[in-house]
């Protein structure tokens, strides 16, 4: 008997009985459908943070002042006066593995145009640190390098800033007061959105870092150095170049904690991307559940199919049909149920994923390799569990079956 035959036989068998087999491939349907749905709300959560850490550059490394001890309690990061313009400039001189570097001075303040206010971050910083963090403008210019050596009162703010003071008004050339200060918007940067942590990156206003020093937070040393290693590749070794710099020019002996710290943002992404694989698989996994609960429903209605059909099955071996032949039919017939269910799957899972990312806001990336792994598990849930009615249908004794009522 030719498979083709074979075949038609067992879409026939299936469409006499059609609500039965409807309902054994709902399992299916909703396993697959399930899998889909949550790989691709993982993938969806994955992409979206890997684009935010490669907002910020993924071969940027950020040094961060040392924490000390005042009264008995740690200040924590960037608590003590360790890092100065110096060490930046001899990070640019003597690290062959950087390419560009920008001071840090952070603070808060509020802000004040016209009738509104509004408390947000401050930073002080050159130019150079938008080419860091591939941060271009949408309007207007940076502050250049005359700005900073005069400590000019000038600001490039964030697109949050812009629309809570500003509104549909043009910024650009307004004055605004930051602590008492005056300054004049030159600048507006590109929508960023949210950072890796949750915070709004585009909440912010960029000053030049003397300026941000003498008038507004009142200090003379740096709190961070964004670094720019000269590629991807050369990230780590950037990084340990900085590492040796500082440790020598802060006189800190071998074995003594260093009173600085510098974070790869390389490292974050991977531990990231990690983080993201192993909540998808779970998210898959949890999902694949269904998918063994919809074979064993096949198993089910198959081991019924055969009891019904004990008499048809003597009938066929009595006229020449093997035991094989017979296995063939049924294991087929369960092979079909579940090819069925995971095509029906796939279009449920395509509408499910586009009902969450529209309803729930929540990102979702469908993989051609989910859809490709979900069909090809379904039919492997028909053979694993439609063997044993298979098998028990090519048991049977013809002389028995023959009197099967």
């Amino acid at each position: 008997m030719d498979f083709v035959a074979v075949l038609r036989i067992a879409m026939r068998a299936l469409a006499r009985n059609k609500l039965r087999s409807g309902l054994t491939m709902l399992g299916i349907i909703i396993g697959v459908g399930a899998v889909i749905a949550m790989v691709g709300v993982g993938q969806g959560a994955a992409s979206q943070v890997q684009g935010q850490i490669a907002n910020m550059g993924t071969n940027v490394l950020i040094v961060w002042s040392g924490s000390g001890m005042m009264g008995g309690v740690r200040t924590g990061a960037a608590g003590v006066k360790s890092l100065v313009t110096e060490d930046m400039e001899a990070i640019l001189r003597e690290c062959p593995s950087v390419k560009k570097a920008a001071p840090g001075v952070q603070t808060r303040g509020q802000v004040v145009y016209g009738n509104q206010n509004w408390s947000t971050q401050v930073q002080g910083t050159t130019s150079d640190f938008f080419d860091i963090r591939v941060w271009p403008l949408k309007s207007g210019v940076a502050f250049d390098q005359a700005e900073v050596e005069r400590a000019g009162n000038v600001a490039v703010i964030g697109t949050t800033v812009e629309q809570v003071l500003f509104g549909s008004e043009d910024p650009l050339g307004k004055t605004i007061r930051i602590k008492n200060q005056l300054f004049r918007v030159i600048g507006v940067t590109a929508p960023k959105g949210q950072s890796p942590y949750g915070q709004d990156q585009d909440d912010v206003i960029y000053v030049p870092y003397t300026t941000c020093q003498k008038k507004l937070a009142g200090i003379t040393w740096l709190q961070t150095i964004h670094v720019q290693a000269t590629s991807q590749e050369t990230t780590a070794l950037a990084q340990q170049q900085i590492e040796t710099l500082l440790r020598e020019r802060h006189k800190t002996r071998p074995g003594e904690d260093a009173d600085f710290s510098v974070r790869n943002m390389a490292d974050i992404a991977q531990l990231a991307d990690e983080s993201s694989r192993v909540m998808t698989l779970l998210l898959g996994s949890i999902a694949s559940v269904s998918l063994i609960v919809g074979g064993i429903g096949i198993m089910n209605i198959m081991l019924v199919s055969v009891t019904e059909r004990t008499r048809e099955i003597g009938i066929r071996m009595a006229i020449g049909a093997t035991e094989s032949n017979v296995q063939q039919q049924f294991l087929i017939e369960a092979v079909v149920l579940s090819l069925l269910g995971g095509i029906l799957g796939i279009m449920f899972g395509l509408t499910a994923s586009g009902i969450i990312s529209r309803v729930l806001r929540w990102p979702t990336l469908i993989s051609p390799v989910a859809i490709v792994v979900a069909v090809v598990f379904s039919a492997a849930v028909g053979v694993f569990f439609g063997f044993y009615p298979a098998r028990k249908a090519a048991s049977l004794d013809p002389i028995e079956a023959l009197r099967y009522e």
